[in-house]
């Protein structure tokens, strides 16, 4: 997301005159695009303002400004303790920012941190810097209007709205003019995903019939994107599990360039915990949905993410978790030590009491687990043939090429005269933990 929202930064600070580049060294104004999600996050973002502060002496008009998540979340501290900071702007403000600058030029106030039930800047043509030239997000809604207790988000990013489907087709369209071969709708709960033409999922009780009538769910979203260019892989994330729809997975089994791929966070096997949390379904839901997965989407990839530790986490809680990890086998998980967020619910009432090595040691046995069954996911795709959308040069050998297939699975081959870009046709022949090892088919 946060790359995305880079990109609709560089469109609107091109559009006011600016130039971009490479070298911050040589920049006018620097631009930190936050994460709030972890304290890792944010510290990662005083260590870089640290690493700044020598330019802020040698050249004095240089402007630093924090954006996104933590400018929300910490406007106050960046303004006061970080003292090099010039401006501060939310996810919601970055139209306004080529005003905020010229604010800081003349030494007023630089901050915007308004969240917005508007906007989703879906008039914006981001400047495509991010990437491979290959592969391409689109932000298709922003928001989140499920509370989860731990989860920073809907303070930072504020509430659900979702894009008008006719500016997503327009600017998939400029992508597949341009050759982008690959595109990842996002969306911080996408399958809620809802347009019917007056603002908000939750004001849409208030919608007239007519509006009803016309809405635009996520299956038929991701349907008529499908259909409009089916010569683009797609990809989507992120799911919630209690979101997640027969019809979407209808849409993915009716469609062979939606990539059978399924990223479903479910942070807990433990119903006492999923409850703690207001995660909103139990784990004989999530079991279920995974079960409906398989039957509808037999070869689907399906990731998540994982809390170890989160508050009042007993050794039966873990082993929950441990137990749905083998249920459903992985191919990938991103996994998380709990770490207490300022200004949400459990922060305010859940003292953070799971004591930080007894963390570790669970959130070390989590990631021993999805190790093995990231290897066993891998190694069931040796014999197999895979069509592998070439992304890069390997960067252990310039005579391979790396992509990743449909389920996102990461594989290396040789070129053999194939280059980034192209579609191929790929065998397995080994496999790692993290790596498909292949041949090109003959």
């Amino acid at each position: 997301m946060n790359v995305a929202d880079s990109e609709v930064v560089y469109a609107i600070m091109e559009e006011a005159g600016y130039a971009r580049t490479s070298d911050y060294k040589q920049a006018d104004v620097i631009f930190l695009n936050t994460c709030s999600v972890r304290e890792k996050a944010e510290q990662t973002v005083r260590n870089k303002l640290s690493n700044f502060s020598h330019l802020k002496r040698t050249r004095p008009h240089l402007l630093i400004g924090v954006l996104g998540c933590m400018a929300s979340r910490a406007k106050e501290r960046l303004l006061e303790e970080e003292k090099m900071v010039d401006i501060v702007a939310g996810p919601d403000s970055y139209r306004d920012l080529p005003h905020l600058v010229d604010n800081a030029r003349k030494n007023l106030c630089a901050v915007n941190v308004q969240l917005s039930l508007e906007e989703t800047y879906d008039d914006i043509i981001p400047v495509r810097v991010s990437g491979n030239g290959i592969s391409a997000f689109v932000s298709v809604m922003r928001g989140c209007d499920n509370m989860c207790t731990y989860c920073v988000v809907p303070y930072t990013r504020g509430r659900e709205r979702s894009r008008d489907p006719q500016t997503i087709i327009n600017e998939i369209q400029i992508l597949a003019d341009e050759g982008y071969k690959e595109i990842t709708l996002l969306g911080q709960n996408i399958d809620s995903y809802l347009w019917y033409g007056g603002g908000p999922k939750k004001h849409f009780d208030k919608a007239s019939e007519e509006q009803k009538k016309n809405a635009v769910r996520f299956s038929q979203l991701l349907t008529m994107v499908a259909e409009r260019f089916p010569m683009l892989r797609i990809r989507f994330c992120t799911s919630n599990p209690h979101d997640m729809t027969d019809d979407v997975l209808d849409a993915i089994a009716s469609h062979d360039n939606i990539c059978r791929y399924l990223h479903l966070p479910f942070q807990s096997g433990s119903n006492r915990i999923l409850k703690h949390m207001h995660r909103g379904y139990t784990r004989e839901e999530y079991m279920a949905l995974i079960d409906r997965i398989h039957a509808k989407l037999p070869d689907c990839g399906i990731t998540m993410d994982v809390i170890a530790g989160y508050p009042t986490e007993t050794e039966e809680d873990h082993q929950d978790t441990l137990s749905l990890m083998c249920y459903v086998k992985y191919d990938f998980g991103y996994m998380f030590k709990y770490s207490e967020r300022p200004g949400t619910y459990a922060a305010g009432h859940y003292p953070d009491d799971v004591p930080d090595d007894v963390k570790q040691r669970r959130l070390d046995e989590i990631i021993s687990l999805q190790s093995e069954h990231s290897a066993q996911r891998n190694r069931s795709y040796i014999g197999r043939t895979c069509r592998i959308l070439a992304e890069g040069v390997s960067k252990k050998n310039k005579e391979e090429l790396f992509g990743r297939n449909p389920q996102g699975i990461v594989a290396v081959f040789p070129a053999e005269g194939h280059t980034i870009g192209e579609f191929i046709d790929v065998e397995i022949i080994d496999a790692t933990q993290g790596t498909l090892i292949g041949i090109i088919k003959k």
